[in-house]
Protein backbone atom coordinates (compact mmCIF):
# COMPACT_ATOMS: atom_id res chain seq x y z
CA UNK A 1 0.00 0.00 0.00
CA UNK A 2 1.46 3.26 -1.14
CA UNK A 3 2.41 5.34 2.22
CA UNK A 4 0.50 9.09 2.37
CA UNK A 5 3.63 10.65 2.01
CA UNK A 6 4.28 8.73 -0.93
CA UNK A 7 7.94 7.43 0.63
CA UNK A 8 8.81 4.04 0.37
CA UNK A 9 8.97 2.08 3.15
CA UNK A 10 12.88 2.35 4.50
CA UNK A 11 12.64 5.84 3.95
CA UNK A 12 12.86 8.65 6.05
CA UNK A 13 10.90 11.88 5.98
CA UNK A 14 13.46 15.23 4.86
CA UNK A 15 15.85 16.20 7.81
CA UNK A 16 17.45 19.28 9.05
CA UNK A 17 19.24 20.62 11.65
CA UNK A 18 20.10 24.45 12.27
CA UNK A 19 22.34 25.41 15.48
CA UNK A 20 22.54 29.03 16.94
CA UNK A 21 19.05 29.78 17.02
CA UNK A 22 18.35 30.82 20.33
CA UNK A 23 20.50 33.95 21.13
CA UNK A 24 20.60 33.50 24.49
CA UNK A 25 21.17 29.35 25.30
CA UNK A 26 24.31 27.73 25.87
CA UNK A 27 23.17 25.63 23.04
CA UNK A 28 20.34 25.63 20.43
CA UNK A 29 19.28 23.09 17.80
CA UNK A 30 16.02 23.33 15.25
CA UNK A 31 15.26 20.13 14.08
CA UNK A 32 12.91 19.90 11.17
CA UNK A 33 11.78 15.56 10.79
CA UNK A 34 9.33 16.54 7.98
CA UNK A 35 6.59 18.16 9.32
CA UNK A 36 7.46 18.01 12.71
CA UNK A 37 9.52 20.87 14.38
CA UNK A 38 10.98 21.02 17.36
CA UNK A 39 12.91 23.98 19.19
CA UNK A 40 15.90 21.91 21.28
CA UNK A 41 17.94 24.60 23.87
CA UNK A 42 20.62 23.60 26.69
CA UNK A 43 20.77 25.95 29.25
CA UNK A 44 23.86 25.43 31.87
CA UNK A 45 23.59 25.84 35.76
CA UNK A 46 26.60 26.20 37.81
CA UNK A 47 25.62 23.59 40.46
CA UNK A 48 24.78 20.55 40.67
CA UNK A 49 20.90 19.74 41.19
CA UNK A 50 19.45 19.72 44.39
CA UNK A 51 19.40 16.03 45.30
CA UNK A 52 22.68 15.66 44.53
CA UNK A 53 24.03 18.45 46.87
CA UNK A 54 21.85 17.01 49.25
CA UNK A 55 22.90 13.37 48.97
CA UNK A 56 26.73 14.85 49.13
CA UNK A 57 26.90 13.54 45.56
CA UNK A 58 29.78 13.90 42.62
CA UNK A 59 29.13 15.31 39.50
CA UNK A 60 27.09 16.65 37.07
CA UNK A 61 23.88 16.17 36.09
CA UNK A 62 22.26 16.64 32.42
CA UNK A 63 17.86 16.35 32.15
CA UNK A 64 15.19 17.26 29.97
CA UNK A 65 11.86 18.77 29.54
CA UNK A 66 9.63 18.48 26.52
CA UNK A 67 6.46 20.22 25.83
CA UNK A 68 4.25 20.83 23.12
CA UNK A 69 3.25 24.72 22.07
CA UNK A 70 -0.63 25.18 22.39
CA UNK A 71 -0.79 25.04 18.57
CA UNK A 72 1.60 22.26 17.94
CA UNK A 73 -1.35 20.15 16.27
CA UNK A 74 -4.46 20.67 14.34
CA UNK A 75 -6.38 21.41 17.74
CA UNK A 76 -5.12 23.65 19.83
CA UNK A 77 -4.33 22.93 23.67
CA UNK A 78 -4.20 25.30 26.17
CA UNK A 79 -0.91 25.81 28.53
CA UNK A 80 -2.89 24.96 31.80
CA UNK A 81 -3.86 21.60 30.09
CA UNK A 82 -0.19 20.83 29.34
CA UNK A 83 1.20 21.00 32.81
CA UNK A 84 -0.95 18.01 33.34
CA UNK A 85 0.98 16.10 30.45
CA UNK A 86 1.11 12.73 31.76
CA UNK A 87 2.79 12.07 28.10
CA UNK A 88 5.12 15.17 28.15
CA UNK A 89 6.54 13.93 31.98
CA UNK A 90 6.83 10.38 30.22
CA UNK A 91 9.05 11.99 26.93
CA UNK A 92 10.98 14.30 28.82
CA UNK A 93 12.05 11.21 31.34
CA UNK A 94 13.13 9.39 27.85
CA UNK A 95 14.66 12.83 26.31
CA UNK A 96 17.15 13.14 30.13
CA UNK A 97 18.11 9.29 30.34
CA UNK A 98 18.60 9.21 26.45
CA UNK A 99 20.74 11.81 27.06
CA UNK A 100 22.58 10.40 29.75
CA UNK A 101 23.97 7.44 28.56
CA UNK A 102 26.65 9.01 26.31
CA UNK A 103 27.67 11.88 29.50
CA UNK A 104 30.83 11.05 32.09
CA UNK A 105 29.11 13.24 34.87
CA UNK A 106 32.61 13.26 36.77
CA UNK A 107 34.01 15.26 33.18
CA UNK A 108 31.10 17.62 33.52
CA UNK A 109 31.81 18.80 36.88
CA UNK A 110 29.76 20.31 39.54
CA UNK A 111 27.26 21.90 35.91
CA UNK A 112 23.47 20.75 35.53
CA UNK A 113 22.54 21.12 32.12
CA UNK A 114 18.91 21.00 30.91
CA UNK A 115 17.67 20.62 27.31
CA UNK A 116 14.45 22.25 26.88
CA UNK A 117 12.51 20.53 23.66
CA UNK A 118 9.43 22.57 22.42
CA UNK A 119 7.46 20.77 19.50
CA UNK A 120 6.79 23.44 17.25
CA UNK A 121 4.36 21.54 14.87
CA UNK A 122 3.42 17.80 15.85
CA UNK A 123 3.67 15.33 12.92
CA UNK A 124 4.75 11.97 14.25
CA UNK A 125 8.07 11.32 15.62
CA UNK A 126 8.02 14.48 18.21
CA UNK A 127 10.46 12.27 20.96
CA UNK A 128 12.87 11.13 18.27
CA UNK A 129 13.12 14.41 16.94
CA UNK A 130 13.75 16.22 20.27
CA UNK A 131 16.17 13.28 21.02
CA UNK A 132 18.24 13.49 18.25
CA UNK A 133 18.24 17.89 17.94
CA UNK A 134 18.52 17.62 21.92
CA UNK A 135 21.79 16.00 21.77
CA UNK A 136 23.24 18.91 18.89
CA UNK A 137 22.00 21.32 21.82
CA UNK A 138 23.99 19.63 24.74
CA UNK A 139 26.79 19.19 22.18
CA UNK A 140 26.93 22.76 21.72
CA UNK A 141 26.42 23.80 25.63
CA UNK A 142 29.82 21.46 26.37
CA UNK A 143 31.05 23.17 23.68
CA UNK A 144 30.66 26.39 25.32
CA UNK A 145 31.77 24.64 28.96
CA UNK A 146 35.46 23.80 27.36
CA UNK A 147 35.79 27.14 25.95
CA UNK A 148 34.92 28.89 28.65
CA UNK A 149 37.37 26.72 30.76
CA UNK A 150 34.24 25.14 33.12
CA UNK A 151 35.46 21.72 32.22
CA UNK A 152 38.67 20.46 30.64
CA UNK A 153 37.68 17.21 29.18
CA UNK A 154 34.68 16.76 26.36
CA UNK A 155 32.07 14.17 28.73
CA UNK A 156 30.64 13.51 25.76
CA UNK A 157 31.61 9.81 24.50
CA UNK A 158 29.42 9.22 21.29
CA UNK A 159 26.31 10.88 19.59
CA UNK A 160 22.72 10.05 20.57
CA UNK A 161 20.04 10.03 17.78
CA UNK A 162 16.49 8.22 17.47
CA UNK A 163 14.02 7.24 14.99
CA UNK A 164 10.28 5.74 14.90
CA UNK A 165 9.17 2.98 12.64
CA UNK A 166 6.53 0.09 12.60
CA UNK A 167 3.81 -1.89 10.96
CA UNK A 168 1.50 0.09 9.23
CA UNK A 169 -0.90 -1.84 6.66
CA UNK A 170 1.10 -5.10 7.11
CA UNK A 171 3.98 -3.37 6.18
CA UNK A 172 7.40 -2.13 8.12
CA UNK A 173 7.84 1.40 7.46
CA UNK A 174 10.51 3.83 8.67
CA UNK A 175 9.87 7.05 10.22
CA UNK A 176 6.06 7.44 10.65
CA UNK A 177 4.52 10.54 10.07
CA UNK A 178 0.98 11.37 12.30
CA UNK A 179 -1.26 9.58 9.60
CA UNK A 180 0.53 6.20 9.55
CA UNK A 181 1.06 6.56 13.43
CA UNK A 182 -2.63 6.85 13.75
CA UNK A 183 -3.32 3.81 12.24
CA UNK A 184 0.10 1.86 12.63
CA UNK A 185 -0.17 -1.67 14.13
CA UNK A 186 2.91 -1.82 15.91
CA UNK A 187 4.62 1.65 16.54
CA UNK A 188 7.84 1.76 17.84
CA UNK A 189 10.86 4.58 18.80
CA UNK A 190 14.66 3.36 18.80
CA UNK A 191 17.59 5.65 20.63
CA UNK A 192 21.16 4.57 19.42
CA UNK A 193 24.23 5.79 19.93
CA UNK A 194 26.57 7.25 17.39
CA UNK A 195 27.98 3.75 16.80
CA UNK A 196 24.85 1.65 16.55
CA UNK A 197 24.51 0.38 19.47
CA UNK A 198 21.10 0.62 21.04
CA UNK A 199 20.26 3.19 24.26
CA UNK A 200 16.68 2.44 24.63
CA UNK A 201 13.74 0.15 22.51
CA UNK A 202 9.77 1.21 22.75
CA UNK A 203 7.29 -0.76 20.89
CA UNK A 204 3.90 -1.55 21.32
CA UNK A 205 1.61 -4.01 19.22
CA UNK A 206 -1.25 -1.08 18.71
CA UNK A 207 -4.04 -4.02 17.49
CA UNK A 208 -2.62 -7.32 17.79
CA UNK A 209 0.93 -8.92 19.10
CA UNK A 210 4.10 -8.80 17.19
CA UNK A 211 6.69 -11.24 16.17
CA UNK A 212 10.59 -11.29 17.31
CA UNK A 213 11.69 -11.54 13.51
CA UNK A 214 9.78 -8.63 12.58
CA UNK A 215 11.03 -6.53 15.76
CA UNK A 216 14.68 -7.40 14.59
CA UNK A 217 13.63 -6.50 10.63
CA UNK A 218 12.58 -3.15 12.49
CA UNK A 219 16.07 -2.31 14.28
CA UNK A 220 18.19 -2.88 11.18
CA UNK A 221 16.29 -0.35 9.55
CA UNK A 222 16.41 1.72 12.71
CA UNK A 223 20.16 1.00 12.91
CA UNK A 224 20.84 2.31 8.67
CA UNK A 225 18.43 5.61 10.05
CA UNK A 226 20.19 6.53 13.25
CA UNK A 227 23.95 6.51 10.54
CA UNK A 228 22.57 8.65 8.58
CA UNK A 229 21.12 11.01 11.36
CA UNK A 230 24.42 10.66 13.28
CA UNK A 231 26.52 11.80 10.10
CA UNK A 232 24.13 14.63 10.07
CA UNK A 233 24.75 15.93 13.64
CA UNK A 234 28.53 15.73 12.99
CA UNK A 235 27.79 18.26 10.10
CA UNK A 236 26.34 20.98 11.83
CA UNK A 237 28.62 20.36 14.65
CA UNK A 238 31.70 20.42 12.36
Amino acid sequence: MLRPSLRKSNQMRPVSMETGVNKWAEGSCLIKMGGTHVLCTASVEFNQPTWKRIQNKTGGWVTAEYSMLPRANGTRRGHEAMTRDNRATEISRLIGRSLRSVVDMEKLGRHTITIDCDVLQGDGGTRCASITGGFVALALAVRWLLANGRIHENPISDNVVAVSAGLWHGELVLDLDYDEDCEAELDSNFVLSGRGDFIEIQATGEQHPFTASQLTELMTMAQTACQKLTELQNQVLE
